[in-house]
């Protein structure tokens, strides 16, 4: 058994070939599977193991946390792959039984709210909103198309954090750029030219990232969106652009760089974390990395300007002074 697959196994778990082959068939899959579909799978490579046993297994590995239970008014359950897969929710189309899967740190910050008032410990959020899907409520498209479901969930995930970054990062070169433009002290501005570029060169480095994941899918840019976080989609340092437009002098700007780049820092890394291992994860806590070396270079920056505010103007020798009077 691959080593990484025997980590699955829960504590006291006990070997079994046939168990592990139901296993290893499992995690091969994408996408929903009924207990059947995997039975039919097995039976491939095992034609001797039953059904029973089938049925056995995926009832232990939900349990186990390896796979998780679906329901999308077929009649029957479906299963999924939960070890290594981002969290998500999904949309059920009840014509055509297809289903769309989704994040939403809302949705997620609400059952945690939710829980936490009421003093309960969850253990897995299972959100699944029934209705209609466009191509059965129109009659328009292959429903095929634009699905977001089992093997593209990974890569709409990245493409969905790249968005999110190259929004961030956008927005954080306007701040940059206009913060450098309208501050009269000299340090300050040379603090905002750094920063500026460095955004511009990471921002290219990004857009390379983008091109380069698109083009393994060519229908990855159309499909739906997978991640939904508000205030994100137009880049975490939009409030703080505008602010500089009413005009601020130079300690300002840099209080509300630290604003922002806090606030960003806090966002990338929080549901960086939240995310199981996946290139959406890796994008985020890559990003949070970046956000938190520009804070720390603001805040010395902030203190330094305001140390060199406290020290007392130097006073003009007493020639000078009577010579300035007369």
């Amino acid at each position: 058994m691959d080593p990484d697959q025997s980590r699955l196994r829960p504590a006291g778990g006990k070997h079994s070939t046939k168990r592990d082959q139901i296993l290893r068939t499992f995690l091969q899959q994408e996408g929903h599977l009924s207990a059947d579909d995997l039975v039919d799978l097995v039976r491939r490579e095992a034609p001797g193991v039953g059904r029973a046993t089938v049925y056995r297994t995926l009832q232990w590995m939900v349990e186990a946390g390896v796979a998780r239970k679906v329901d999308f008014g077929e009649g029957r359950s479906r299963f999924e792959p939960s070890h290594g897969h981002p969290r998500h929710f999904h949309l059920i189309c009840r014509t055509c039984h297809r289903s769309s899967e989704f994040l939403s740190s809302d949705v997620e910050a609400l059952v945690e709210e939710i829980a936490t008032a009421r003093k309960f410990a969850p253990a897995q959020t299972v959100v699944q909103i029934y209705g209609t899907c466009e191509e059965c409520r129109t009659g328009a498209g292959r429903p095929d198309s634009r699905t977001i479901d089992g093997a593209t969930t990974e890569l709409v995930f990245a493409r969905d954090a790249l968005r999110i970054a190259i929004a961030t990062e956008k927005s954080g070169l306007e701040f940059y750029t206009r913060a450098a433009a309208i501050t009269k002290d000299a340090r300050g501005r040379t603090v905002f030219d750094k920063l500026a570029a460095e955004e511009r060169e990471h921002l290219a480095t990004l857009e390379d990232r983008y091109r380069d994941l698109i083009a393994t899918d060519p229908e990855l840019e159309s499909r739906p969106t997978f991640l939904f976080f508000k205030g994100a989609a137009g880049g975490l340092f939009e409030e703080g652009a505008a602010k500089l437009r009413k005009g601020v002098n130079a300690q300002q700007a840099l209080l509300i760089g630290i604003k922002c780049e806090r606030g960003s820092h806090n966002f990338f890394k929080r549901y960086g974390e939240r995310f199981e291992d996946s290139q959406g994860k890796q994008i985020f806590l890559e990003f949070a990395d970046e956000e938190r070396a520009h804070l720390d270079l603001l805040i010395r920056e902030y203190r330094a300007l305001s140390d060199r505010q406290r020290q007392p103007r130097p006073r003009r020798p007493a020639a000078t002074r009577a010579r300035s009077a007369r």
